[in-house]
C-alpha cells in the first residue's frame, strides 16, 4: 500500500482528503507544516507529498525544494486556493509532478496520484534498473507483474502440463511466440522440438508442403522427399503463429490433421501418425473471422480449447519499468565499444523526464516497439542516463505538449481556459479511443463515469 503525506495547515482539510485517499487504496499520513513534514518524510517511507502552497514559516515552493534535496525523485503535487499562472510555472521548475488548484473533484485528484506513483515506479525501478528482474515476475521471459501478466502466468501453469491445444490471441508485438515457449518448455514435451511455422510467410502453394511435406516427385523441383513441419514436430509442439492468415482449402487439411492425428505428405498416399501438441497464435479476432466466413468453425473449436489473451503494452504500463531493465541489460553489451573509444560513463538507466515519455506513450507496437527503442537509445545515448534527446521524435511528441501559457490572452478568464483545455483532451481522447468511452477514460485517467459527466457538461 502506498503512503501520501498530505501538508496543510488548514485543521480539517487533511483529515477530510485522508478519508478519500484511503477510499482509493492508499495509507494517508498528515502534517500541519512545512517542517513536520520534513520530519516524517525523513522517519517513513512516502510515496507521494500532497502540499499545500499556502502555509506558514514554510509555502509549499519551499518545501518542495527541501524535499528535493532530501529525496529528488520524490513525486509532489502543489495545491491551492490562490493560484496563478506564475505560480504553477514555479512549483514545476522546481520540480513538482503537477499543480492542481482549489476547489479540484476528488476524481481529478485520485487520477494525479496514480499517475504520479506510476512514473515514480518507473523512476524507482531504473535507479534506474540496477537491481535484478524478481524471478516470479520473470515466467520464461515473459515479463511482467501486473494483473492481466499474473492471468496469464496462471492459464500458462495450468494449460503447460497438459496436452490440450491452445490459442494465443493478442495483437503483434506483444509476446505471443514467448508465451508458446513458455507453454512447451513447461510441458512434458519439453525435451522434444518446438517447430514454429509462420503462416503469413508463405505462398499459398509453398504453405502446404512447408507444413505436411511432400514426396520426391511431387511437383516441379520436389527433387527430394521432404518432412513437413508437423512430422518434425513429433513427439513436440507445433507453434502455427497468425493461424488466422490460412487459406481456406489448407484449413479444412490442418482440420483432419488435428482429427486423426497423422498427415500425408503432398503427392504421398500412405498416412503417417505422428504426436504433437498444437499451439496457435493470431493477432485477428477469430470469431469475427468465422462470421465473415473467412475462417472455418469447427477448426477456430479445434484450436480453441484453452484461449490465452496477451495484453498490450498500453494495458499493463506498470510492467515498463521491469521491461525497460530486462531490454538494457540484453543490450548493455552494444554500447561497450562506444564507452571505450569516446570514454564514456557506463550506463546507469533513464532519466525521468525520459521515463515520463514512454510511461505516457501508447505502444502501438507493444513490447517489441519498447524492445527496439531500447536497443537504439542504448546506442545513441553518450551519458549516464538515456534522456528525452535519445529517444524517437514520435515518443517525444507521443506525450501531451506543454501549454502555451505566452499564448493565453492576458485577460483570458481561469475557468474559461480550464473548460476549454478539458474540453479538447476530451474530443482528443475519444477520438483516440475510437468512441470507446471505457478507452477514453483510460487514456485520460480518470473514470468512466467521470468522463460521463464530462461528456454530458460539455454536449459531447
Amino acid at each position: 500500500m502506498q503512503t501520501i503525506l498530505i501538508v496543510d495547515d488548514e485543521k480539517n482539510y487533511p483529515k477530510i482528503l485522508g478519508e478519500v485517499i484511503k477510499e482509493e487504496g492508499f495509507r494517508p499520513v498528515t502534517a500541519s507544516s512545512g517542517l513536520e513534514a520534513l520530519d516524517v518524510i525523513k522517519s517513513n517511507h512516502i510515496d507521494l507529498v500532497l502540499t499545500d502552497v499556502m502555509m506558514p514559516c514554510m509555502d509549499g515552493i519551499s518545501l518542495l525544494s527541501q524535499i528535493k534535496e532530501l529525496v529528488p525523485d520524490m513525486p509532489v503535487i502543489i495545491m491551492t486556493a490562490h493560484g496563478s499562472v506564475e505560480r504553477a510555472v514555479e512549483a514545476m521548475q522546481n520540480g513538482a509532478y503537477t499543480y492542481i488548484l482549489k476547489p479540484f473533484d476528488n476524481e481529478t485528484l485520485i487520477a494525479h496520484i496514480q499517475k504520479a506513483i506510476s512514473i515514480h515506479a518507473i523512476v524507482k525501478e531504473n535507479s534506474f534498473l540496477r537491481e535484478a528482474v524478481t524471478v516470479q515476475y520473470n515466467f520464461c521471459n515473459i515479463i511482467g507483474k501486473s494483473k492481466p501478466m499474473q492471468e496469464l502466468y496462471s492459464i500458462i501453469k495450468k494449460v503447460a502440463p497438459t496436452g490440450a491445444n491452445i490459442l494465443i490471441e493478442g495483437e503483434s508485438g506483444t509476446g505471443k511466440e514467448l508465451a508458446a515457449k513458455s507453454i512447451h518448455y513447461n510441458s512434458p514435451r519439453k525435451n522434444a522440438p518446438l517447430i514454429s511455422v509462420n503462416c503469413s510467410a508463405f505462398a499459398e502453394t509453398l504453405l502446404e508442403s512447408e507444413l505436411f511435406g511432400h514426396e520426391k516427385g511431387a511437383f516441379t523441383g520436389a527433387s527430394a522427399m521432404k518432412k513437413g513441419r508437423f512430422e518434425l514436430a513429433d513427439h513436440g509442439s507445433i507453434f502455427l503463429d497468425e493461424v488466422g492468415e490460412l487459406p481456406l482449402n489448407i484449413q479444412v487439411k490442418l482440420l483432419r490433421v488435428l482429427q486423426e492425428k497423422n498427415i500425408e505428405r503432398v503427392g504421398g498416399t500412405v498416412p503417417i501418425a505422428i504426436d504433437f501438441r498444437l499451439i496457435a497464435a493470431t493477432n485477428r479476432n477469430l470469431e469475427e473471422e468465422v462470421k465473415k466466413g473467412r475462417f472455418r468453425e469447427d477448426l477456430y473449436y479445434r484450436l480453441n480449447v484453452v484461449k490465452a489473451v496477451m495484453p498490450a503494452l498500453r494495458d499493463r504500463k506498470g510492467d515498463i519499468p521491469l521491461l525497460i531493465k530486462h531490454f538494457l541489460e540484453k543490450y548493455s553489451h552494444e554500447r561497450k565499444l562506444t564507452e571505450q573509444l569516446e570514454s564514456l560513463e557506463p550506463l546507469e538507466g533513464v532519466s525521468p523526464e525520459a521515463a515520463r515519455m514512454l510511461f505516457d506513450y501508447t505502444w502501438p507496437g507493444n513490447v517489441r516497439e519498447l524492445e527496439n527503442l531500447i536497443e537504439r537509445a542504448v546506442i545513441l545515448s553518450t551519458g549516464k542516463f538515456i534522456t528525452p534527446a535519445d529517444l524517437p521524435l514520435q515518443i517525444r511528441k507521443g506525450i501531451s505538449s506543454q501549454l502555451n501559457l505566452d499564448g493565453i490572452p492576458a485577460n483570458a478568464g481561469l475557468n474559461e481556459t480550464l473548460a476549454a483545455v478539458e474540453k479538447r483532451m476530451l474530443q482528443k481522447a475519444m477520438a483516440q479511443a475510437g468512441n470507446i468511452q471505457t478507452k477514453a477514460a483510460e487514456i485520460l485517467g480518470i473514470g468512466k463515469s467521470g468522463l460521463n459527466q464530462k461528456l454530458k457538461k460539455y454536449g459531447l
